[in-house]
């Protein structure tokens, strides 16, 4: 059933048509109906009709304005023109516009029937479509196991940005979430001549049922081997390594005995970001090299083999980027989450104090530059410059310095989203005073408003609209209707005079816009009659 608003300045029209026309037999529902383009708009805003059936000549807005309005702001709505002859040159012109159909007075039922039916058509390709878009994604979903395994593939072959690895494991529902990371890389010893996939699989099968266990822990296929990825929610890595390396002696085992297949695993090191699974992989892959020395059907753990070094925790422009996207916009849980992925890995670990005093500092550096960019008083944040830098000097202790560092963020978030809540406020109130200033202008504008703000009309919309609980025109009208009736009770100004002062550029529309708002004429109004 398709929406439709009816638009005519002739009520018989209207009403004729109403009751001539069987119009959830063709599939319509008519939503409203107006007698003006005016009040259209209002309407085509509340009800977001599917189609639009309007006249042209018309008071205060003809239906070419309205049309032309709709097809700006609305550009999927369906239009139907209904038009006299002596105006066919305008339904031309409309239909050269855009507009979707046209319809020539006196015309039948059974002819606007025909009309709308062609119009539905179109509208039936435009959900056929949509509906194309649902078949490729339900498509897209039983396919989604094999991308699944190549995005896993590519997670742990390449080094891939943090915010490419979270949007694709939103894109394909997986759960990676972790504080910390292993990965394995599962070697068969011997691969059978016939139907080595068939072996391949088994092993997989093997090491899937004793993976579920771990929470949120994968198996998949890379590169012709079955691939460990041990996601652990504690941050130590040595308790990881330990629950890591007996999960892989648990898998050889159980495929040795029940398969009587051996294998040889290489466990990478335990990593904190899902950035550095690669590193992870990497260092599986070279503990695989090892079985040339210590032999096949065993568990090589690259630590075991290799002396480790520390490797320096590293503060890059994307790890920049997204702290200074959660002290402006961020929620508190986005925040507390990152800083702990931040500072995860410090804890306990044996970073030099310099180390650390470096990492914190390049933090430091990305909170001054948000607190600058939202104009922020860095000595109220941040105290006088002397002390702060005898506080950051006096930390020597990882969790000492997260505590230091955490309170300083969400002081600045709790500041910044204050600063802006006053600023909405503060834009609101300016855009009020002016509205009260030149309500008597009867070109005024959202426009001329947000040209005065110097800002956006589309984010003024949503700021007045969120702190006003209304719209600019809503607004604009109540203004404009609340000082008519003060004019019509304490003056003699005649109506047209009161609707040219309150910015009415047409007496007529003054009129039909006050009756509208308070159910009686202006002219009731002055002698008395009381409001609906």
């Amino acid at each position: 059933m398709y929406k439709l608003l009816l638009v005519d300045d002739e009520v018989d029209v209207r009403e004729g048509l109403l009751h001539l026309i069987d119009w959830q037999s063709i599939g319509c529902e008519v939503v409203d109906t107006a007698e003006n383009g005016r009040e259209a708009m209002e309407l085509v805003e509340k009800y977001l009709p599917d189609i639009v059936v309007t006249d042209i000549q018309m008071p205060f807005m003809n239906g070419l304005q309205l049309s032309e309005w709709i097809r700006s702001v609305y550009p999927d709505t369906k239009i139907v023109i209904l038009t006299g002859f002596e105006e066919f040159e305008y339904a031309q012109r409309a239909v050269s516009l855009g507009i979707d159909d046209y319809l020539l007075k006196p015309f039948s039922a059974g002819e606007l029937c025909a009309v709308l039916d062609k119009v539905k058509d179109r509208l039936d390709q435009q959900r056929q479509a949509k509906e194309d878009v649902q078949q490729l994604k339900e498509h897209y979903y039983r396919n989604l196991p094999v991308l699944r395994s190549l995005f896993l593939s590519s997670l742990v072959s390449h080094s891939l940005g943090r915010e490419e690895i979270f949007e694709k494991c939103s894109q394909y529902d997986l759960n990676l979430q972790g504080e910390g990371y292993m990965v394995a890389v599962i070697h068969r010893d011997e691969i059978q001549e016939k139907d080595p996939e068939l072996q391949l699989f088994a092993v997989l099968n093997v090491a899937e049922e004793l993976v579920r266990r771990c929470s949120n822990s994968l198996v998949f296929i890379h590169l012709n081997a079955v691939i460990v990825l041990a996601v652990f929610e504690s941050q130590d890595h040595e308790e990881m390594t330990v629950k890591t390396l007996k999960l892989l002696e648990e898998i050889r085992y159980t495929a040795e005995r029940y398969l009587k297949l051996t294998l040889t695993i290489g466990a990478g090191s335990a990593v904190n970001e899902l950035s550095e699974l690669n590193s992870s992989y990497q260092d599986a892959m070279r503990a695989l090299d090892y079985q040339l020395i210590l032999g096949n059907n065993k568990v090589i753990w690259i630590d075991d083999v290799e002396m480790r070094q520390v490797v320096p925790f590293t503060f890059d422009k994307e790890k920049e980027r997204e702290l200074i996207r959660c002290l402006k916009l961020g929620s508190d849980e986005e925040l507390e989450q990152l800083l702990d992925e931040l500072f995860n890995g410090l804890l306990d670990s044996r970073t030099t104090d310099q180390d650390l005093q470096a990492y914190l500092l390049l933090m430091l550096t990305a909170v001054v530059k948000a607190a600058q960019e939202m104009h922020e008083n860095l000595d109220a944040m941040f105290g006088e410059t002397g002390a702060f830098l005898g506080q950051f000097s006096r930390l020597n202790h990882s969790a000492e310095a997260k505590g230091w560092f955490t309170g300083i963020c969400f002081t600045l978030k709790r500041s910044i989203a204050s600063e802006r809540q006053t600023g909405y406020q503060k834009l609101v109130e300016e855009a009020k005073q002016f509205m009260n200033e030149h309500y008597q202008d009867s070109e005024l504008s959202i426009g001329k408003v947000c040209k005065q703000l110097h800002i956006s009309t589309g984010y003024f919309s949503n700021i007045f609209k969120k702190e006003t609980k209304t719209t600019f025109v809503s607004y604009l009208m109540g203004l404009r209707m609340e000082a008519a009736k003060h004019l019509l009770l304490t003056t003699d100004m005649k109506s047209f005079e009161i609707a040219e002062r309150v910015g009415f550029a047409d007496p007529n529309y003054f009129s039909f816009c006050f009756r509208k708002k308070f159910g009686i004429s202006p002219k009731e109004f002055r002698n008395g009659v009381q409001p609906l």
